[in-house]
């Protein structure tokens, strides 16, 4: 059975993937002079989730994700994710910071609904609603540096959770080197994600009780966040910055978390406010959102905080009517958590929920894109929430887990597929498996181009001399070898499977002598694939497409 880090990208997954393609690397801007193009979700989860720069993180996960279903072929997803990253260091990302000074004019007209979940009862209409991040008020000031400030976690924290996504799917230190950031007043300031983590890690560890996110406000979802981050920029560069983290939860759990004597979990803060010592709390649904990122990181907890939350909603009591909330965001976290957690119960009873009232659909005129339009009547599928619907869509129980927790790092010494035209032509299964078989399997991306040729190259083959290329299972003629290490296949725009064979791999072997491939004598020793390695500090050569590669000295930077 496949795993799910290789098992086959299916039609909606496919369909998403060219969405972002397409919403990734259509030009648009983000300055102070432009704005974002209209489906980069800033509307969704009011008043605080309504930045377009929540869609750029939320749309990182199932990028992700995806990568390591194709282990073996990753450039896309790396465009994709660094195009996220670009942007996420722009004026637009951070408008909030840049342009909320001081207490929120709207304190005394806030809705109801607001009022009712975010406002503690005592300081109504002399309160900002989470989503304010008051920049400015005392005791800090007006700090024009969105990293730099105090407070703003929930910039930050994400930002490195995208960069450390990013240099993990592509292997490229690029966001170790200087960038600029937007500051209030046109300004700019030069960061790399080695600075932001140790900044973040050291802003911690001096607040014991969590960083701001909204001035005077802290989120232990932000802080989960921030620390998932943490945990993976700290496996690809061998620093030990999620420390901070670990302590952070010992020391605040029983402050954060409502949990009775027969361990039951009664409340969830939302948000602790330190100046005026506020406690915001909700019910244990609240739990969601904290358990999706805690999930590699305590993951007990997590799962703790998911069974409570999931129970609290009857969600897998079969017996009850699936409860909906206004949000849709709340049955995706549910839904993606279920999938992780191997809930059937509730996944089915959600999924079942979503397909009848999220509004899923293959659209772009040649029905080759896909998302989810939740009955809003946009032109565009909502992104945040459809980001996180796509996570359900993929891998199996624990792929988001091991995004972080247990990192496919051997693929960067593994022969790679490169130079696909995408999107015309789809990669659905890219991986190398244990006895030396590369198989890739495509498909017509742009169905109006199919059977058209084209062409891709397989890199990093330990000796093309002795390689072997099979289609559809019957030897394939139609390639030839570019170097030493590398070779290049002539195909079509269509469904295909190739197989590509060393020398050494059983299955080539066994085409050699007619033994079977399964043969004791032809098992690969020594095991898995998926071998660990402490770090990308060391790094030596670049690809054609430019991703530095484990094995010699790279960017000091990060090392």
């Amino acid at each position: 059975m496949d795993s799910p880090r290789s098992s086959e990208l299916n039609p909606r997954a496919r369909g998403w993937l060219k969405y972002m393609w397409r919403r990734a690397t259509t030009p648009d801007d983000w300055s102070e002079d432009g704005e974002p193009h209209a489906w980069w979700d800033r509307y969704s989860s009011e008043p605080v989730m309504d930045f377009a720069r929540f869609d750029l993180s939320e749309s990182s996960y199932g990028i992700a994700i995806m990568a390591d279903q194709t282990p073996a072929w990753r450039e896309v997803y790396s465009r994709i994710l660094d195009e996220l990253v670009s942007r996420h260091t722009t004026y637009w990302a951070a408008i909030d910071w840049l342009t909320q000074f001081g207490p929120d004019p709207r304190r005394d007209s806030y809705p109801q609904e607001w009022i009712d979940m975010y406002i503690p009862a005592h300081l109504v209409g002399q309160y900002d609603t989470p989503g304010w991040v008051a920049n400015g008020v005392e005791p800090w000031g007006l700090q024009a540096d969105p990293i730099g400030a105090e407070g703003n976690l929930f910039f930050k924290g994400w930002l490195n959770l995208l960069m450390s996504l990013h240099a993990y799917v592509s292997g490229s230190d690029k966001w170790c080197g200087q960038f600029e950031v937007a500051g209030v007043d046109r300004t700019r300031f030069e960061w790399t994600q080695p600075r932001i983590a140790e900044h973040l890690a050291e802003q911690w560890s001096r607040h014991p009780a969590g960083l701001h996110c909204e001035n005077t406000k802290v989120w232990p979802y932000c802080l989960s966040a921030a620390g998932l981050g943490l945990q993976l920029y700290d496996h690809l560069y061998g620093h030990d910055t999620h420390a901070v983290y670990q302590d952070w939860l010992e020391r605040t759990r029983g402050d954060y978390f409502g949990i009775d004597k027969q361990e039951r979990l009664r409340w969830v803060t939302l948000f602790y406010d330190p100046v005026v010592e506020h406690n915001q709390t909700v019910g244990p649904s609240g739990g969601f959102a904290v358990s999706l990122y805690s999930i590699p990181q305590a993951p007990e907890w997590a799962e703790f905080l998911y069974h409570a939350a999931a129970s609290q909603m009857r969600w897998n009591d079969r017996s009850a009517k699936v409860r909906a909330t206004p949000d849709p965001r709340f049955i995706a976290l549910g839904l993606v958590l279920a999938k992780e957690f191997g809930d059937d119960i509730t996944r089915d009873r959600l999924s079942a929920y979503a397909e009848e009232h999220f509004e899923p659909r293959f659209f772009a005129g040649d029905d080759s894109e896909f998302g989810w339009w939740f009955n809003f009547g946009e032109d565009w599928p909502r992104g945040q929430i459809s980001a996180l619907m796509i996570m359900a869509e993929i891998g199996g129980p624990g792929a988001w887990s091991k995004l972080f927790s247990a990192p496919n790092m051997a693929k960067f010494n593994e022969p790679t597929v490169e130079g696909v035209d995408f999107p015309t032509l789809g990669i659905c299964r890219a991986r190398n498996l244990p006895d030396g078989v590369l198989q890739v399997s495509t498909y017509a991306s742009d169905p109006g181009r199919q059977g058209e040729p084209t062409r891709f190259r397989i890199t990093g083959i330990d000796d093309t001399s002795v390689v072997r290329v099979r289609c559809d299972g019957a030897d394939y003629p139609a390639w030839r070898a570019l170097d030493g290490r590398s070779i290049q296949i002539e195909a079509t725009v269509d469904t295909h499977h190739f197989e590509i064979l060393s020398a050494g791999s059983a299955k080539g072997r066994a085409l050699e002598t007619g033994r079977p491939a399964n043969s004791s004598s032809d098992r690969l020793l020594g095991g898995a694939s998926m071998i660990a390695q402490p770090s990308l500090v060391t790094r030596t050569s670049a690809t054609t497409s430019g991703i530095l590669l484990p094995g010699g000295s790279g960017c000091p930077c990060c090392g």
